[in-house]
Order: structure tokens, then sequence, then C-alpha cells
């Protein structure tokens, strides 16, 4: 999913389960207001939100920012071409898994089917 070529700069995300936009900022190498003004422009980018509407990120979140900041700082893409790039990433990994469960079930009533003649 990530280019980690590109971003051999950026610094190890450490094991934790949450990050503050401070941290996420010095993690992804973007200024905060930056991460504000992606989080309304991706959709897939939502940040929990709790007490003071303080944002607290996933390490899911971190590793779209950093793609996110890969796509428009390192290969070019505009705001629109990036988010239809991430979008159309997403399209094609939900019809991977359906294309999965359809197979699955599939074999399974196959399976079903064999002992029913028997």
């Amino acid at each position: 999913m990530l280019d980690q070529g590109s971003n051999n700069e950026l610094p190890v995300i450490p094991a934790k389960r949450y990050f503050t936009i401070g941290e996420v900022s010095e993690l992804c190498g973007v200024k905060p207001h930056v991460l504000r003004y992606w989080e309304q422009e991706f959709s897939n980018l939502k940040p929990v939100k709790r007490r003071g509407n303080r944002r607290y990120y996933q390490r899911h979140d971190v590793l779209m920012i950093r793609q996110i900041r890969s796509l428009l700082y390192d290969q070019g893409f505009t705001i629109t071409g990036a988010r239809q790039r991430l979008e159309g990433q997403q399209q094609r990994t939900e019809v991977n898994i359906s294309n999965q469960i359809v197979r699955q079930v599939r074999i399974e009533l196959e399976e079903v089917l064999q002992i029913l003649r028997r």
C-alpha cells in the first residue's frame, strides 16, 4: 500500500495505539494545519476526536497520511488525483474481499451439495 522507498527519511512509527496531531506531524513530515486540511479533503482520514475536539490518530491513519504525503509531494499528484487514487485502491480491495467471500461460500455450498447427494 505504501511505497517505503519514498519515505526513507521519515522516522519509524512507534508501537502506540494513539498519536496526537503533533506526533503525527513529526512522524509524517507535515505541519498540523496541513493534517487538518487533509482531513477535510480525504474522507478516509478520520482521527478519533475526544475532549475539547483533540485529535487522536491511529496507526492506520499515520500510514494513510504518509501515503497521501508521498502521492502529493513525491509523485506530484493533485489533491483530487490523490483522492481518486486512494479511493480506487480502496474499491479494488473491497472487490478482492468480496470475490474471496463469494469463492469461499461457493466452495462451502458445493461441499453441502456433495453431502446431500450421498
